[in-house]
């Protein structure tokens, strides 16, 4: 009796391995629903209220926020059917997450559906979602999906945003560590936020959304405006152009001052005037007196003697060189 018990063990054993003695596929597969019912367990743990979403599988697996949210043990996966008591954050809400809405959120805890922004009418609206059904105001995804994009906020954003609005921003950073791009959606909506989290109501948040947008459009026009008459940053410094542009004066100045001669006793030298040939070309200095030279040569006769040679006007000459000249 206790040789059969022994064998039906090693009988397991050996089942539970494939032909190569590597673990079989099933034992994975049991020992991956381990490892996340004890996440879940460590999950629901330290967070401190319930999270819960309706998943209808439109996302990548690989790149969904809920499913990892799920896996991490944070959040439940809710059925068709099924109602939820906290906030929902929904594209079906009628009003806005508010301030307003801490005590519900504190009690109850908040819900996501997880789907597509495509397919939104492929979704039973009304056989999920609960009382509290809210829409978010206007934030700017940091998804690798969406990012810069507003509206377009995926699974854990949108928990993230409802947190932070009713003053939780603890809560929030809790669940977007978990993600390399987590915490630069509570960065790149910080101001915003922080404007939500002074109002009270819905009517307010939405009040404080208009307003910001308003914003924005006026910076777009004004930019708009600004380019269409110049480039700023053709531009360049316009301080250091009106500095450019002084010290080019001075310059000119000093290159006037330094043209100026004076003599002895303080009188300008005036400047002698340019000359120029037939061909438009500068008469140097040097060529001028080359030419009053010719010209003083020009002007004196010239005398040779018997061997045709010229006479120097300041040449001595001999007997028989005068006597050449007279003959």
């Amino acid at each position: 009796m206790g040789k059969g018990k022994n064998k039906q063990s090693e009988d397991r054993a050996t089942k539970t391995r494939t032909s190569n003695g590597h673990k079989s596929k099933q034992h994975h597969v049991r020992k991956g629903r381990q490892e996340e019912g004890a996440n879940r367990n460590t999950a629901d743990a330290k967070f401190p209220v319930k999270l819960a979403m309706w998943d209808f599988d439109h996302c990548d697996p690989k790149r969904c926020s809920g499913k990892k949210l799920e896996r991490l043990g944070y959040i439940r996966n809710m059925r068709v059917g099924q109602k939820f008591q906290g906030i929902v954050v929904s594209p079906n809400g009628k009003g806005v997450v508010c301030p307003d809405d801490r005590e519900i959120v504190e009690s109850f805890g908040a819900a996501v559906v997880e789907c597509s922004w495509a397919r939104l009418d492929e979704i039973p609206f009304n056989k999920i979602g609960g009382k509290h059904e809210r829409l978010l105001p206007y934030l700017v995804a940091a998804n690798t999906v969406n990012y810069g994009r507003a509206w377009k906020l995926n699974c854990v954003e949108a928990l993230a945003a409802c947190f932070a609005i009713v003053g939780h921003v603890d809560w929030a950073e809790e669940l977007l560590k978990n993600f390399s791009w987590g915490l630069t959606f509570l960065k790149i909506n910080k101001e915003l936020i922080e404007v939500y989290q002074q109002c009270t109501d819905s009517e307010s948040v939405e009040k404080a959304q208009a307003d910001w947008l308003e914003k924005l459009e006026e910076e777009s026009k004004q930019r708009k405006e600004q380019s269409a008459t110049e480039d700023v940053w053709m531009m360049g410094n316009v301080n250091r152009q009106n500095e450019s542009e002084e010290e080019a004066e001075e310059e000119d100045e000093a290159e006037d001052e330094s043209d100026v001669e004076y003599d002895n006793l303080e009188n300008i030298i005036p400047k002698k005037q340019e000359r120029y040939d037939k061909l438009g070309n500068l008469i140097t200095e040097n060529e001028e007196m080359e030419e009053s030279e010719e010209e003083t040569e020009s002007d004196e006769e010239v005398q040779y003697d018997k061997l045709g040679n010229i006479i120097k006007p300041n040449t001595i000459l001999s007997g028989e060189a005068l006597e050449s000249l007279h003959v």
